[in-house]
């Protein structure tokens, strides 16, 4: 498949093991590079569902002159966001509870900005999944997050973990775009690249 990227070398510039794995679903080989202390912050006047573009292209623009002629970079950025607040990584434990008791019993957004960059082409996206919480109680939430230590993840949770399994009552779009890479639409748009 994607026979239109022969000759092409792909770079995932991720360091998530869930993108890695999301990725590997694609059948295509990839390497991962990693450049460490990429500025993450955003101006301030961005609507919320813009950051995770903006973040993503940052990091491809931080890339593209490590890149060579014939290497195809994807670089991507995810958050969570409820009405208009912006929920990126948890900063300590007490933010990740407090993330998830806001999350609690409401719908929120998952949005993941792409980036797919080459030398001489950009093409750049962003998909959106509405996913609805049951209520959870403190104890609840204060498990997963000793359990499973979600400080690597936008709005402090996994949807494949626990607490996908028992918190996640509703959702509308992309599962694997809330893991945090929206694999379908990169297939999508690989196959006309």
């Amino acid at each position: 498949m994607l026979e239109n990227l022969n000759g092409y070398h792909i770079v995932l510039a991720s360091n998530s093991p869930r993108r890695k794995e999301l990725l590997k679903g694609l059948d295509i080989d990839f390497e991962v590079r990693i450049i460490h202390g990429i500025d993450e912050s955003y101006p301030e006047t961005l609507h919320a569902s813009e950051i995770p573009l903006y973040i993503a292209e940052v990091k491809a623009n931080k890339y593209l002159p490590q890149i060579s002629e014939k290497e195809l970079l994807i670089t991507a950025d995810t958050v969570v966001v409820l009405g208009e607040k912006v929920f990126g990584k948890p900063v300590d434990y007490t933010d990740a509870c407090n993330m998830l008791s806001s999350l609690s019993g409401k719908t929120h957004k998952v949005i993941t900005g792409v980036c797919l960059i080459t030398k001489k082409m950009q093409r750049k996206f962003s998909v959106s999944t509405d996913v609805t919480f049951s209520s959870l109680t403190r104890d609840e939430i204060e498990y997963y997050v000793k359990t499973y230590s979600p400080m690597d993840k936008a709005g402090a949770y996994g949807i494949q973990e626990w607490i996908g399994h028992v918190a996640v009552s509703s959702l509308e779009g992309s599962y694997f775009n809330v893991m945090g890479l929206p694999v379908q639409r990169i297939y999508k748009e690989l196959k006309t690249f």
